[in-house]
């Protein structure tokens, strides 16, 4: 019976639904999940926190708010090209992910028992560290599972996860506080990281269930979907075949030559050649700077407007997570229409709504019903921004390996471009604490409104030049996600 249970013949047991995309999905959602709402349930917490256990002076209490949410930012910057770079080297997806959560379980024991500025700094350090791991193996994990024709709208899912997790951790760390204290919140947080361990220890990746395909004599999933994404990825190019030869029989030296020479660059140089990516990248740091800055000034903001404490800022943040349930539906209209207008329209709406902000200054039922009425409003244009422009970074990436065999390497290079786009989210994170909490100490909530909406307004215009493609190419009517640039 033993020898039965360790047969490595033996598929393990369930192997259908583990390594289903379904599963998969959900467990990529969940460790989206799990790392956001660590990195939001402090918000309203911390003001509290630093105060009562670190012996931190008023006046210095937003300071050292912008200072730890910006440390997390660090930790995704400094780590998120080496884990990139480590995953499209490696066979397995799964064990960098479990790795990355041991690291979150030692973060929020830090967090919990910290009574010293350095103390909180480290484990907001290591929070960094373990998101960096999630963002970039889980979304290559995302990328080598799913259909591309439907990624979008998977992407939309894992979205969700991530929008829910940063409005509820700070709703949810708001309201226990209240109710039942300081390690309330982190009973709730011990919760979901225990959750995220057993799907992750279940999880079987698609090329490790193929074994077990190929000794059944089925065909395996993984090069049945490896196909269609080649397929799609070729028709979407627009490069066909003979259009392609043509070109490489025509090659002249010197083109040859300028052909090895890129070969031998590393994958994250090929990918920075493209504007796509960059234009992509750029909005990934905007809309994260966005959505930070709310973090490090809306709790004191409506604290000394209101007299809100951490119940009613929690709960404010219900207003920002309502619109996002809509992720998935974006996602499935941008597999269908394309993510530039989508992108495009969310960072133009967001500007007026930023900049109308500034109308809240006094404390009254109206000014209240304004403020949760923008939060709304500006919940869903971000919402209209993200899935585009996350499935941009893995059309990217499916472009470059049709147009340049072979210089992104065997293990392709989907860990190293969501590197690269979780290196311009913790950008975001680093810069938006730092912009909102600073610019609004310093100049007040007014400036700090019409400046973020002038940054998202100037988003706009790369968001329509780019994504999807050059806008160029689109207007002489050929659909612009065919065009890698």
């Amino acid at each position: 019976m033993i020898a039965r249970i360790f047969d490595r013949n033996k598929a393990p047991w369930g192997l259908k639904y583990r390594s289903s995309n379904w599963f998969i999905v959900l467990t990529v959602a969940i460790a989206v999940f799990t790392d956001i709402f660590l990195y939001g349930v402090i918000v309203p917490i911390i003001p509290f926190a630093l105060q009562e256990r670190a012996n931190v002076s008023g006046d210095r209490v937003q300071y050292w708010i912008s200072v730890l949410l910006a440390v997390y930012g660090v930790g995704l910057v400094v780590f998120s090209p080496i884990c990139g770079w480590f995953s499209d080297r490696i066979s397995a997806r799964r064990w960098p992910l479990l790795l990355g959560l041991i690291a979150l379980l030692g973060a929020t024991v830090m967090l919990n028992l910290a009574t010293s500025i350095p103390v909180f700094i480290v484990g907001r350090l290591l929070q960094g560290i373990s998101a960096a791991v999630v963002w970039v193996v889980g979304l290559a994990l995302l990328a080598d599972t799913v259909p591309k024709k439907s990624l979008g709208q998977y992407i939309g899912y894992v979205s969700l996860g991530m929008t829910l997790g940063f409005m509820l951790g700070p709703l949810l760390g708001g309201v226990l506080f209240k109710k039942a204290g300081y390690n309330g919140v982190w009973a709730l947080c011990y919760g979901f990281i225990g959750l995220d361990f057993v799907l992750r220890i279940v999880l079987v990746e698609k090329k490790v269930a193929k074994r077990w395909d190929i000794a059944s004599g089925s065909e395996p999933q993984g090069d049945v979907q490896a196909e269609r994404r080649l397929e799609a990825s070729a028709e979407e190019t627009g490069e066909e075949t003979g259009e392609t030869t043509e070109i490489r029989d025509e090659a002249t030296p010197t083109q040859t030559r300028v052909q090895k020479l890129t070969s031998r660059l590393p994958p994250v140089i090929t990918l920075l050649a493209s504007r796509r990516l960059l234009a992509a990248l750029f909005a990934s740091i905007v809309q994260a700077s966005l959505v930070a800055s709310f973090d490090s000034v809306l709790p004191l903001f409506v604290n000394e407007t209101f007299g809100w404490e951490s119940l009613q800022s929690g709960i404010l943040y219900l207003t920002i997570v309502i619109p996002t349930l809509a992720s998935p539906l974006i996602g499935f209209l941008t597999d269908k229409y394309g993510g530039r207008l989508f992108a495009f329209a969310g960072f133009l709406l967001s500007c007026p709504l930023f900049v109308l902000l500034r109308l809240v200054d006094h404390n009254s039922t109206s000014q209240k019903v304004l403020l949760g009425a923008l939060l709304v409003l500006i919940g869903l244009a971000m919402t209209l921004v993200f899935p585009p422009i996350m499935a941009e970074i893995t059309h990217v990436v499916i472009a470059k390996e049709k147009s340049s065999k072979g210089q992104l390497g065997k293990g392709g290079a989907y860990a190293q471009a969501y590197a690269l786009f979780n290196v311009a989210f913790a950008l975001g994170t680093l810069v938006g604490p730092i912009w909102g909490g600073l610019i609004k100490q310093r100049y007040g909530w007014n400036t700090m409104a019409w400046t973020l909406g002038l940054l998202s307004g100037v988003t706009a215009l790369p968001c329509l030049m780019w994504v999807d493609g050059s806008l160029r190419r689109m207007e002489r009517g050929i659909f612009s996600r065919r065009y890698p640039e």
